[in-house]
């Protein structure tokens, strides 16, 4: 069966996540970021589970829940642009580890 790659959701967290090392940014983007970071991994979590890849399960699951919006996770700065270059990492191997099936009727466009 074929397959594709996911990679919007990657290249949208690497844009957000990049422009997040930049220190003067207004309080309320870190709060955006960590919504839109923690749905994004969240998402390939699950796409990782239906592709039966445990190991990215378990990576792409504990980088939604560093940046879960609810339950927060207090670091410095210093720190969180640590976490933030190796999310960025994560994300642009993920693109490679992660194909999801096409089914029958959806048309492969490359």
């Amino acid at each position: 069966m074929k397959s594709k790659r996911i990679w919007k959701p990657q290249t949208i967290a690497i844009i957000m996540l990049l422009w997040a090392l930049y220190p003067e940014n207004p309080y309320g983007y870190y709060i955006l970021l960590r919504w839109v970071i923690c749905a994004i991994f969240a998402y390939l979590a699950v796409k990782a589970a239906d592709i039966q890849k445990q190991d990215w399960v378990w990576v792409l699951g504990i980088i939604a829940a560093i940046y879960n919006p609810i339950i927060r996770v207090h670091l410095n700065r210093g720190l969180w642009s640590v976490i933030n270059v190796l999310t960025i990492i994560i994300a642009l191997i993920s693109i490679r580890i992660i194909k999801v099936p096409l089914s029958e009727n959806q048309i492969d466009i490359k």
